[in-house]
């Protein structure tokens, strides 16, 4: 009989062997460079803007961020970042086979605070979320809260088979902890996929933060990855040459799609929040707030139109600037004074479509439904292709 016939299937196992190997690490890579991204911008943006005093800075990003007078909620909040940003990088070396075999101790201690850490981020985001309270609806929060307890059972199923040096089946749990912790990256990276291919929110308001979308994505981030990771176990353990080019070409398209997301997010989040971090000058934004507290609205306005025809250095007038101020005084339903900044951010930036949008929304939010369609209206001259402008021109519009 001739060796052919032998020959062949070793050779496509081989081949898909390979395959299955290169996709895995493909893939990993670009996790990788997400997360050190991501893990960057976090420290950099909440350490720097910490060091400098600019605590409020953080509410930029944050719907509920640093709060006086709450000092058990912003406990939670800097345990929750800086847990997060152990995790990331923490997570990253103990997935790493070079760095697990050739430094035994280092691993099994790393693993230990690793573990301690995902308990501390998930108990810290639960109170976050159920008493201080974020952005999203109640689906949205059991989503995130069936996270929070995957996280910490994973986190005890990996311990426990360590301690009973069942080292097979720890690092299987290891590996659903490592993805389920992941998933403030995936969902990120989800969003933001969608949003490139729909050229703007897919079926969520991007206002209210709400939608089926998101409701679906709150789950999705970390059951789809757990999914994918069950089955390429299943696989690893049932040898077949089809099976495994097929488990490599799901994680190739996997792969493609988190990194299409995590390039979005990067280029939309990231950059711009890394930009911030190591901006040092004094935030106009903040500056009108104080104003707006102790003044009113029309000393605001006064005190930017005198800063700026000052063209003082240190003050930072950018476009984001007043959308945040107006944004947040918009939440506080303070309609005239949002609408106000928001004008003022139409004069300062009169070719940015993204400025006259944020002022129709302040504008349909204050009831005042003609102006909202006009400054919508204007936003998408601006940029035809502003699908959340078109959006709420077809909302408004309806009888």
């Amino acid at each position: 009989m001739s060796t052919t016939v032998f020959t062949r299937p070793l050779e496509l196992d081989s081949v898909a062997d390979r395959a299955l190997r290169v996709a895995t690490r493909l893939w990993f890579v670009v996790l990788l460079i997400g997360q050190l991204i991501f893990a960057f911008t976090v420290a950099s943006f909440y350490s720097l803007t910490a060091w400098r005093g600019n605590l409020a800075a953080w509410n930029k990003i944050l719907a509920h961020g640093y709060t006086a007078g709450d000092p058990m909620g912003n406990f939670a909040l800097i345990l929750h970042i800086g847990s997060a940003v152990f995790i990331i990088l923490a997570g990253l070396l103990q997935l790493i086979p070079r760095i697990r075999n050739r430094f035994p101790v280092l691993h099994r201690w790393l693993g230990r605070l690793y573990i301690g850490t995902a308990f501390s981020v998930s108990v810290a985001g639960l109170y976050l979320m159920w008493v201080r309270g974020t952005v999203g609806d109640l689906p949205q929060h059991l989503g995130t809260s069936l996270m929070a307890a995957l996280i910490m059972i994973f986190a005890g199923m990996a311990l426990r088979f360590a301690m009973a040096r069942d080292f097979k089946t720890h690092r299987r749990w290891a590996l659903r902890l490592y993805l389920t912790v992941s998933a403030s990256l995936f969902i990120r990276a989800g969003i933001f996929f969608t949003i490139l291919v729909n050229r703007g929110p897919f079926f969520f308001d991007a206002a209210t933060f709400t939608g089926p979308f998101l409701t679906f994505i709150s789950f999705a981030q970390y059951l789809i990855p757990l999914a994918v990771l069950e089955v390429y176990l299943y696989v690893q353990d049932h040898p077949g040459a089809m099976k495994r080019f097929a488990m490599a070409a799901a994680l190739f398209v996997l792969t493609l799609v988190m990194g299409a997301g995590i390039a979005g997010v990067t280029a939309a989040a990231f950059v711009p929040n890394i930009k911030k971090a190591f901006d040092s000058r004094t935030s106009s934004a903040e500056t009108l707030s104080a104003t707006i507290k102790a003044n009113g609205i029309d000393a605001a306005v006064a005190q930017y139109h005198s800063l700026k025809s000052g063209a003082a250095p240190n003050y930072n007038f950018d476009e984001d600037e007043l959308n945040a101020l107006g944004y947040q005084l918009l939440k506080a339903h303070k309609f005239n004074e949002a609408i106000r900044i928001f004008q003022l951010n139409t004069e300062a930036y009169p070719n940015s479509a993204n400025t006259y949008d944020s002022l129709g929304e302040a504008y349909m939010d204050a009831g005042e439904r003609p102006k909202a369609i006009a400054n919508y209206e204007k936003s998408l001259q601006l940029n035809p292709k502003n699908a959340n402008g078109a959006q709420m021109l077809k909302k408004l519009r309806k009888p």
